[in-house]
Order: C-alpha cells, then sequence, then structure tokens
C-alpha cells in the first residue's frame, strides 16, 4: 500500500476527529451559557407528586400541573388526586397558598339497575363500548337515565378503582382518589362524586317523573312522591329540575337525630345507608324487620 495514502487517511482521520472536538466544545460552551434554568419551586413542588401522569388535575401531566400551581394564583394547591390531603399541605406550604381541601371524594354510580328487575328492550351486539352502545337506540335497557353495563367508566380509571360485577360498576373505595375521570367517560352521567362521610343517597338518575313510566321500565327506579323532601327536616332534599338530590352537607350537619326517616318515608325503599361510609346507618329493610 502507498505509503502517501496511509498519511493521507490518517491526516484526515486527525483532522475530522480535530472539527468534532472543536464543535462538541462549542455546543457544551453554548449549552451551559444558554441553558434555561428551570424555576427551583416547580422542581420542589414536581418532586413532591407522586408521579401517577392522570390528568385528573386538568394538566398535561404532572410537571404540566407543578408548573401551573407555581405561577398562577389561581390554580389550586389541592387538584392532585392521587396524592390526596398529605401532597396538598405540601404544595400549599410551597406555594404559599391556602388549603381548602374536600377529602374523600369517591365516585358513586346513581343507579342500581341490578338490584332489580329493569326491563330491556333490546340484545345488544356490537362494540363493547357504552358510547357506540348509546348511539344504538339509546343502549339495550329500557331505561334511557341507566346503566349501559360495558365499562367505559372501568376504561377509563387509571388506578383500576371500578370493576364490573353482573354488567354494573363496582367502586373500590380503598383505589378511588377521586381524580374524576370516570364521570365524562360515562355517556349516561350516572357516576358523580360524593363525599365518602355522606350518610344516605339515592342510587337512580331517572330524569322522567310519573309512577306509570317509571314502573314501565324499572322497580327500583324514584317515582317523584316527594314523600323523602317533605319528611328530611334538614331540609336536606329536593328536586333538581327532574332529579332528587341530597345536600350532603346539610344531611351530615344536622347528623342522626332524624333518625335516618328518609329511608324510611321512601315507598320504592330506593334510599339507602351510603355504601362507602363505614359509620352509616344500617337499616333493616321492612321485609326483614317484619320477619324477625
Amino acid at each position: 500500500m502507498n505509503s502517501e495514502l496511509i498519511i493521507l487517511g490518517i491526516a484526515g482521520i486527525g483532522l475530522l476527529g480535530g472539527i468534532g472536538v472543536i464543535f462538541g466544545t462549542g455546543l457544551g460552551y453554548a449549552a451551559k451559557k444558554f441553558a434555561v434554568k428551570g424555576e427551583p419551586l416547580v422542581e420542589e413542588v414536581l418532586e413532591s407528586l407522586p408521579m401517577a401522569q392522570c390528568g385528573g388535575c386538568g394538566y398535561p401531566g404532572c410537571e404540566g400541573y407543578a408548573t401551573a400551581v407555581v405561577k398562577d394564583e389561581s390554580v389550586s394547591p389541592n387538584l392532585c388526586f392521587p396524592g390526596k390531603k398529605e401532597v396538598a399541605e405540601i404544595i400549599a406550604n410551597l406555594t404559599g397558598k391556602e388549603l381548602d381541601f374536600q377529602e374523600g371524594m369517591v365516585a358513586t354510580p346513581r343507579c342500581s339497575c341490578i338490584e332489580g328487575n329493569v326491563s330491556m328492550k333490546a340484545n345488544y351486539s356490537g362494540f363493547t363500548s357504552c358510547t357506540a352502545a348509546e348511539l344504538a337506540f339509546g343502549g339495550p335497557s329500557a331505561c334511557q337515565y341507566g346503566c349501559t353495563g360495558l365499562g367505559e367508566c372501568r376504561d377509563s380509571c387509571p388506578f383500576d378503582a371500578i370493576v364490573m360485577v353482573n354488567d354494573f360498576p363496582e367502586i373500590n373505595p380503598e383505589l378511588c382518589v377521586g381524580c374524576a375521570l370516570c364521570v365524562p367517560a360515562c355517556p349516561k352521567d350516572i357516576i358523580v362524586m360524593t363525599q365518602i362521610d355522606a350518610r344516605v343517597y339515592i342510587p337512580c338518575s331517572m330524569k322522567e317523573p310519573g309512577r306509570k313510566q317509571v314502573k314501565k321500565v324499572c322497580d327500583v327506579g324514584c317515582v317523584y312522591c316527594d314523600a323523602c323532601i317533605k319528611d328530611c327536616p334538614a331540609d336536606a332534599i329536593s328536586l333538581e329540575g327532574t332529579l332528587i338530590e341530597i345536600d350532603h352537607e346539610k344531611c351530615i350537619a344536622y347528623g342522626p337525630d332524624c333518625n335516618h326517616v328518609c329511608i324510611e318515608s321512601c315507598p320504592r325503599e330506593i334510599i339507602f345507608p351510603y355504601l362507602h361510609n363505614q359509620n352509616a346507618p344500617l337499616i333493616e329493610k321492612k321485609e326483614e324487620a317484619e320477619a324477625a
């Protein structure tokens, strides 16, 4: 091999290596010189987050929320649902914001289709999606306000807090962090966020008052008889639009002195002690009490 070619090759390699060193040094200097320094407080907040990346806070990831809660005075320090109260307190202390924390919000289905006879108008066969079934004549159930039962809420939960039992969602309060991502996932709007210390609840979303209409499709639907509204001494039950609502703050504030008269006064027996509240009243069903 020609020695001149060898020398030329070595020189070329050396030249390219020298150019690489020069450019590398220049890029390193530029990166250090013009580096955008991170906000130390944002980094501190970010380190306090559980990094679940669930999006329940409404921001694009944990870093998005950390940046927003530091730089925007209107952003609350209690929006990290997986972190619960502990993380909210840390963020409030770091940012100097006032903490208004409502602990123990749990997803609750306002429907009891598995508890009774809900008429079916069709057998659905198609995409296993509640939204798809809803587009197909409102789903298979004769009650257009009841659970479709295909588990779109379960699929939306990043914490595996929802399981489908007999085509109905059951929420595990130990796993539910209150992020509310399941609420918009339900095309029937039957999932609501309820404080875990609620005393009673009505698992029905029927919006068509009238005994005949309700009884035609569901054995456990509310018929808007107003008995619970009239009998509640705390004035905690009302008709909002076409839906019976319970003001849980009023109910809790009044306490057990009412003897849970709403449960006893309901002729349809569809007002229950709140299923996720360990301290909710234990009420015997009428037929069980009579049998005893």
